[in-house]
This record gives C-alpha cells, structure tokens and sequence, in this order.
C-alpha cells in the first residue's frame, strides 16, 4: 500500500530509537527524561545520555499514572509501587487478597487511587486511606481536577465518590459495562468509555446524557486538548474531536474528522500547550495533527506493529512513543 502520507512534511528522521525490550504499556516523564512503562516487571528510563532499566514488580504492569514526583504502578502482583526520578521503588500497598491492582490514578497534593476487584481505595497525601466496594469490577479511576473527588466506572454506569464525607456515591447510571472515565479539566462533564464501541457521557451538574458513537472498534485511548475544548479519541480509522466549548458539550453537535487512514487509532495524547495531537496508528505510523485545520505532519512512518504508548514531556518539547514489538522512539521537536 502506499503511504498517504509520503508528501507531508516529516520529522521521522529526528527519531532516536530505543530498544524497550518487551511491550510498552505507558509513556511518562520526570523533566525531559522519558520513562517507559513496560509490560513485564520493569520501567525503562531514558534520558540524553543514558538508558536505565528497573525491575520493580514480579510480573506484569497492568496501569501507571504519574505526577512530578512519582510514577505509580499497579501490577499482578497485588502490588502498587511509587518510583522516583531515580529509581527508587517503594511499596505503597500490597492487596490483602493478591488481587491485581489494574487501576491507578493520581490526584491533587499527593493523593492517589487504585483498585482491585471490585474495590477502589484512595489515600491523601497525609496518608488518610478510605476505600469504596462498587457492584462490579473496576473499569477505571480519574480524579476531578478540583476538589478530592473521584470517579470510579463500573458496570452500569460510574460512581462519583467523596472520600472525605459520609454520604453514598452519587450513582451516574447508563447500562453497559464501562472501562475507563475521565473528566473534562473544568470538571464539568464526566466521560466514560464502553465495551461496546461508543462513549458515554454525563453533564455533572444536571446528570445530562449524551452518547459519542460512531466508532468501529472499542475507545481504549482519550486526552483533552490543552484549551479544554476538544476530546481527541481513538477506535475508529481516524482522530475523532468531540467538541467541548459550550455547556452543552457535544450534545446535538458533530465530531471534528482528522487523520483519515486505512488503519485504526489505537492511541492519542494531546501537546500540553499547543493545539496539536499524537495520533498513533494500529500499523505503527505516529502523526502530529493540527487541531483547528487537521494539518499533518508525520512522525513516525508504518512499521511492524501498533503504536501502545504516547506522551509528551510538560513543555510539549519531547515526544516519546511505545509500541507493542518492544520497538520505542524519542522525539525532540
């Protein structure tokens, strides 16, 4: 097949590959060091001059979140961990049950949550932990950007929790299985993905429904543009921007259509300042798209397998991309 994409500008050649060694499951920095999640056991740490690798569970990385300060793992061990820009490593919390911890988040002032079966647990950065038992296996954590909040997705709907008062969950129901949830940076809609390949969402203040469909396989990966204003997802054969400007949201509107290709986006991450996103695709191609008119430039050229993992550094100065061979890249823009 032909690359579509041979006449667009390119930044392929800036590409300084790594060699990961197993899957990458997730892309995260401490400063301009990129921090490679891996699929089995370790984290691999690569800055301008070297490359550092740290075993730090007994088997596989299901989830990690990260803030400045720490990168938070949960593995099928039963085991979260917390690892600094250093690589030091410490156990935060074992599963009573060895359950796997396949959940994580990460809040404000040093809160975190994780889960296991069907129990979320928070603890505050003074070390208050509080746990919540939902109906069904946990889907997905997030935070609200304000305020110690979390929403826990499960079957049927997402529990919005607070852990600090005494009152039950506030239940925002839709039937289905959901298995992931975030929240708009205003925190004023509350989005979950489906098993099925749809999105779910919830206007918090009135519980509004709305529904994102259109996809031809299940959403597994969603950012928010740096403005708030667009949500860039993947499961289709193109980046799909649902609008967020009014207080309506997407409701009676139609998705922005970028990045049109013959193979799925599998992963998105939006720059953290510019309205631009890393789009990854099922074949390995990495496109940055230009939000307000879908211009591209390509990244990373089709390889053998699909992109898994993208990120950005705070400055939105370094790309980093995993994907699913062991195969990974940096990017200085």
């Amino acid at each position: 097949m032909t690359d579509p994409r041979s006449d667009a500008p390119s930044i392929a050649e800036r590409i300084r590959a790594i060699d990961a060694g197993a899957p990458v499951v997730g892309v995260h920095f401490f400063g301009d060091t990129a921090v490679f999640v891996l699929g089995e056991e370790a984290l691999l740490f690569v800055s301008s001059d070297r490359e550092t690798r740290v075993v730090i569970h007994g088997g596989a990385i299901l989830a990690s979140a990260a803030d400045t300060r720490r990168i938070f793992t949960g593995g099928d061990d039963g085991k979260l961990l917390a690892t600094d820009v250093k690589g030091n490593s410490e156990i935060l919390a074992t599963d009573a049950k060895r359950r796997w911890i396949d959940h994580v988040a990460v809040g404000h002032d040093g809160a975190f949550a994780w889960s296991a079966g069907k129990t979320a647990f928070t603890r505050t950065g003074k070390g208050e932990e509080r746990w919540l038992e939902v109906p069904s296996t946990v889907g997905g954590l997030a935070f609200a950007p304000k305020g110690f909040r979390l929403a826990v997705a499960h079957y049927n709907g997402v529990s919005l929790w607070f852990p600090n008062a005494q009152a039950q969950p506030e239940k925002f129901e839709w039937k289905g299985s959901h298995l992931g949830v975030s929240f708009s940076p205003d925190g004023k809609f509350l989005i979950s993905s489906m098993q099925e390949p749809t999105l779910h969402g919830w206007r918090v203040a009135d519980r509004k429904d709305m529904r994102m469909s259109g996809y031809s396989a299940r959403v597994r990966s969603m950012d928010w543009s740096a403005d708030g204003r667009w949500l860039a997802t993947s499961g289709s054969e193109q980046l799909i921007l649902w609008p967020f400007q009014s207080k309506d949201g997407p409701m009676g509107k139609q998705p922005r259509i970028w990045g049109v290709y013959p193979e799925r986006v599998d992963v998105v991450a939006c720059h953290p300042r510019q309205p631009v996103i890393a789009v990854g695709y099922a074949d390995g191609m990495v496109l940055l798209v230009r939000i307000d008119d879908g211009a591209e430039v390509l990244a990373r050229k089709p390889g053998a397998a699909p992109i898994s993992a993208l990120g950005w550094n705070a400055s939105g100065s370094i790309l980093a991309f995993g994907i699913e061979d062991g195969a990974a890249g940096i990017i200085i823009l």
